[in-house]
């Protein structure tokens, strides 16, 4: 970044969510939840045989994405509530910045790919060991993590060839696109026609691919002639659907919108629902409404009372 006649931006000072005691202390409660759910997700998944199927494969990096861009944010966010003067240096902003938008927008891939492992279990029964193999998982979830990068290349790039050269209070608690560029000193027009086609680009094309899917499965759930078939079926999408509009709903809010309409006050809550909420609801949605999940629950709950049983000296049958 240049320095012509102008004092560069060496750090960044947030404004924060609130300066509320009591406010802090649900945010540090929701923080642990995120880590205890997202954490237990990815090892019960990992730990038990029965749960390596595609929709667990995806549920898992699901729950990896929401551990990691929650990582990147919170715990500064709960370090900065111990201090009056929230600072942040330029190149821990930037490495904010990389490490959360490279795992939201590989989040919207991998919704995507959830939706279409939906369609094949749905539309495609009888062929789904063979278009949702191993290997069509694997070159997915690749594919998803590819797309994620690209992406968090080139958003950082637009954001950061930007100059900050004055106001340095980000009106946020962590490193986001539009209170960036609201502080930025350079003519920030084509930046902000960028980021908005590119983000279009990642929400619109993974939507569609969503949208695409659920018609055709839609269409094959009203063609089940009982009614318990369609609850069957309909269930098994009803917790991806819900994880879909949570975050979908939120992003699309913060960023496909012409940048006159921002409001940072308000979009700053927004964040909180798609840093810290949805991370947090995520688990829940899939072990609630998830058969298979609670199975597995149930057999490591058996698993160690047996174990325990056995320490004891009592007989195991």
């Amino acid at each position: 970044m240049s320095e012509d006649n102008h004092t560069t931006v060496k750090e960044f000072i947030f404004v924060g969510i609130t300066e509320d005691s009591k406010l802090e202390l649900i945010l540090f409660v929701v923080f642990l939840l995120i880590y205890l759910g997202n954490v237990g997700m990815i090892l019960l998944i990992i730990s038990d045989e029965q749960l390596h199927t595609p929709m667990y494969f995806f549920i898992c990096h699901l729950s990896v994405m929401d551990l990691g861009y929650s990582t990147a944010i919170v715990p500064r966010m709960l370090a900065d509530f111990l201090d009056q003067r929230k600072v942040i240096s330029f190149t821990s902003c930037v490495n904010q910045f990389v490490f959360f938008v490279a795992f939201v927008d590989t989040e919207c891939y991998t919704l995507a790919a959830m939706a279409y492992d939906r369609y094949a279990a749905i539309c495609l029964p009888l062929h789904y060991t063979i278009v949702m193999s191993r290997k069509v998982c694997l070159v997915l979830g690749i594919g998803c993590y590819s797309a994620g990068l690209m992406s968090m290349v080139t958003h950082t790039s637009l954001t950061f060839s930007l100059d900050f050269c004055g106001p340095n209070i980000i009106n946020n608690f962590f490193c986001e696109i539009p209170p960036l560029i609201a502080l930025s000193c350079s003519d920030t027009s084509i930046s902000e026609i960028l980021l908005f086609f590119f983000c279009g680009v990642n929400e619109f094309s993974t939507i569609i691919v969503i949208l695409i899917s659920y018609f055709f499965i839609f269409a094959a759930i009203l063609r089940i002639r009982s009614a318990e078939g369609r609850r069957k079926a309909f269930s098994t999408c009803a917790s991806h659907l819900t994880g879909v509009t949570l975050f979908y709903g939120t992003v699309m809010f913060m960023y496909l919108r012409p940048p006159s309409s921002y409001s940072l006050d308000q979009d700053k809550w927004a964040s909180v629902v798609y840093t810290l909420v949805n991370p947090t609801l995520n688990p829940l949605i899939h072990s609630l409404r998830n058969k298979g999940v609670k199975e597995a629950c149930r057999r490591i709950i058996t698993a160690r009372k047996c174990f325990h049983t056995d320490e004891s000296g009592g007989v195991l049958i």
